[in-house]
């Protein structure tokens, strides 16, 4: 075994492989650009080297975890004689693979030519169907031009998938229905074929309506066994991105899960697999088959994942082997580790089998009511969950700033049950005890969908997330957003406010004796031989109307007199939204939590403030949702809109540009294509909202830009003002996660 392995990556899976070393007794070391210089990974590992140029500071991963050369330069500083890859990043790259090999490095992973083979789709397709693999009818040549993938489109039916050749993870990926539409698609495919893999040949298979996902976890040694650990059903996704994964399929019969294993486990023998590795199969949409079925389901090889995927922690918790002390759970990492330094698999097929059940959820820094755009901030509170059968694995800690470099993935909450019913109820309520404060996630939205009616029976494709979203667009916001408990979010904000100016009043005793304060000036809105009077808080939740609060003071009924709240008790308050009714409520700061009661209707919320230019923002969140509360000055806001250019459009995330398709004076078209913004690798295209001019550019490529940062104005033909967001063309949006 090793006494010394390098992670080549960062976040989550980082510190994922880095808790098993130390459990193995292995050093670590970690490797982290200069953003990443106080991330967990770096700080749990047992040394760390900086990745990046030396005359200056480029987080970029082209400059830093994407450098093989800095790479092994790292490890042999470090005396490392291994390299785990972990996922994404250069964890697929053959030639990386290699270059370990070259280096007298261990890659703990498969041999290159495995890499290579599985790496390349179309080769890849040639050696499982060699091996009696069913494969999905497309495309066949080795480097299909554009007039041959036209014409096998053509051949095999529409609609058709087209897929990066190197690629994976839905990278790249784009369904075409309309045959009109394919040469634009094939353009646009290529290009980011060629921007994320350096390689822009493009295979096209036929798309398989209402699909699902379902994918084989194998393992094989150097010793010439091979097995596979069951399945997992990955088929809520959203742009062919996995958000929901689980484990075992609920859709297989006995009869299929062994076809499905045998023709994974066949797929890795072709390719002379070792490690850990997945085999993807795509699955006619269909009611589940149930545990009495017989029939063996269609399926038909996707592709191979020479890695550890995000989602092994399901195949962790989910799958049983046998041994002489009994029922115990696998590590992948650690068999990962065993394998690449020559040691034999100690079971067999028949020791494996499911106990229980097991499902993932993905928490990403994304807006679901934003087209689930990036989005980035600083992580002001995290609490994660944890319980019976609850497993967190998380790459982010309080104080950690989420730019938009790398992967929005922060954490994954996974919950274990003996059945599917327990392990769906425990992963709803850890979501709801997940806190992230700062930074928007998705983890709310997670957990709706899991209540969905389609999840809770088992009949999902890959189609359901994006068809539930257009059925039902309330399922992207919470329920506090709309309906009328959006007035609690109002009025939690304001009394947060309010608590505070009390909290400062009441510590005016102990301020010097010829300090004077001004009874007028109190929280309390004490006034002489009259009412208290309103003390008026102007706020805006963030992507709404301002809105303005009004709070004023009662106990048991009557105005305080006093100059602050008094000892002991729990300050009434009345609130006010706008010109509406004055209602009674109560709120109580207890750490980072406020419990409020308006009219009776008591809610608890997760707080916490960030102080930004505009003054203090106060984020609050509950049952996984988080919203961002900020202060309103309509004064700057009427300056900021007179000042503003006509037709100014606005970045809707914050990323970096990486194209600018027009110049200034340039005559533009209403949906013409201005630019292209790129964050977490997501890429969004920014449109022409009307005809006219551009006037007024203000980036180029490789600007980096925050949201709401004005990117260029188009002005209008006809030179009437036009109000106008980068998020009204947001048509084109691609999800480039791994």
């Amino acid at each position: 075994m090793f006494d010394t392995v390098l992670v080549a990556n960062r976040g989550e899976i980082a510190l994922r492989v880095i808790r098993t070393l130390r459990r193995l007794g292995m050093r670590s070391v970690a490797v982290h650009s200069d953003a990443d210089a106080d991330a967990p990974h770096v700080r749990a590992a047992d040394l760390a080297v900086r990745l990046g140029p030396t005359d200056r500071s480029d987080s970029s991963a082209a400059e830093t975890y994407l450098r093989a050369d800095l790479i092994l330069d790292a490890a042999r500083r470090t005396g490392a004689q291994a390299v785990h890859p972990g996922y994404g990043f250069l964890a697929e790259n053959s030639a990386f693979a290699e270059a370990c090999t070259q280096a007298g490095l261990v890659f703990i992973g498969p041999p290159p030519a495995a890499v290579d083979l599985m790496g390349d789709k179309i080769n890849a397709k040639e050696a499982v169907r060699a091996a009696g693999v069913p494969v999905v009818p497309g495309s066949e040549d080795g480097s299909p031009s554009d007039e041959q993938l036209i014409e096998a489109a053509a051949r095999i039916g529409y609609p058709v998938l087209l897929k990066p050749s190197a690629g994976g993870g839905g990278k790249g990926m784009r369904l075409v229905r309309d045959p009109a539409e394919l040469p634009a698609e094939l353009a646009a495919a290529r290009r980011v074929a060629r921007t994320a893999f350096g390689d822009d040949t493009l295979l096209l298979e036929r798309w398989v309506d209402q699909p699902r996902h379902i994918e084989v976890q194998v393992l094989a040694d150097t010793h010439g066994r091979t097995v596979h650990l069951g399945e997992r059903e990955c088929s809520l996704q959203r742009r062919h991105q996995k958000l929901i994964e689980e484990a075992p399929s609920v859709l297989l019969n006995p009869s299929t899960r062994a076809a499905m294993g045998a023709a994974a486990v066949r797929a890795a023998e072709a390719c002379g697999y070792t490690g850990a590795g997945t085999v993807e199969f795509i699955v006619p949409g269909g009611k589940p088959a149930g545990p009495d079925g017989d029939d063996v389901l269609d399926f038909f090889f996707m592709e191979m994942n020479t890695r550890l995927q995000v989602e092994h922690p399901v195949t962790e918790l989910a799958v049983s082997v046998d041994g002489p002390e009994g029922p115990r759970r696998l590590d992948l990492v650690e068999w990962q580790l065993r394998v690449a330094a020559g040691e034999a698999l100690t079971f067999t097929q028949s020791d494996i089998s499911f106990r229980g059940h097991a499902i993932e959820a993905r928490i990403c820094a994304e807006d679901p009511e934003r087209d689930f755009l990036p989005t980035g901030g600083e992580v002001l509170l995290l609490d994660e969950p944890s319980g019976e059968g609850v497993r967190v694995d998380s790459g982010i800690a309080p104080g950690d700033r989420v730019g938009s470099l790398y992967d929005p993935m922060l954490a994954k909450v996974i919950a274990y049950g003996p059945d599917r019913p327990t392990a769906l109820r425990r992963l709803r309520a850890a979501l709801a005890e997940t806190r992230i404060l700062g930074v928007t996630t998705n983890t709310g939205y997670l957990r709706r969908l899991l209540a969905q009616p389609e999840v809770v029976s088992g009949r999902i494709d890959t189609g359901l997330v994006e068809r539930s979203a257009q059925q039902d667009p309330s399922l992207l916001s919470s329920p506090y957003t709309r309906t009328e408990s959006i007035d609690l979010l109002h009025f939690a904000s304001a009394l947060l406010r309010q608590l505070d100016l009390g909290r400062t009043d009441s510590d005016l005793p102990s301020a010097p004796s010829d300090r004077w304060t001004d009874p007028f000036s109190l929280p309390s809105g004490w006034r002489l031989g009259g009412e208290a009077a309103w003390t008026t808080h102007r706020l805006r939740l963030a992507g709404r109307e301002p809105v303005t609060v009004s709070c004023r003071m009662i106990t048991n009924g009557e105005f305080e007199s006093a100059i602050g709240f008094s000892a002991g008790t729990t300050p009434e308050w009345e609130v006010r939204l706008d010109d509406g009714p004055a209602r009674r409520a109560r709120a109580t700061r207890e750490g980072d939590l406020l419990r409020l009661a308006v009219d009776g209707l008591q809610a608890t919320f997760t707080v916490a403030a960030e102080r930004t230019q505009d003054g203090v923002t106060h984020w609050l969140g509950i049952d996984g949702d988080a919203w961002a509360v900020h202060p309103f000055d309509v004064i700057a806001e009427r300056t900021a809109a007179s000042g503003a250019h006509h037709g100014t459009l606005t970045a809707p995330m914050p990323g970096t540009v990486t194209v600018v398709k027009v110049e200034p004076g340039e005559r533009v078209r209403r949906g013409q294509a201005l630019l292209v913004l790129e964050a977490m690798k997501m890429e969004h295209v920014i449109s022409a909202p009307h005809d006219g001019t551009v006037d007024d550019l203000r980036v180029s490529a490789g600007t980096t830009v925050a949201m709401d940062e004005a990117l260029v104005a188009v002005t209008p033909d006809d030179g009437e003002p036009v109000a106008e967001s980068a998020e009204q063309p947001a048509e084109d949006a691609r999800e480039m996660a791994r």
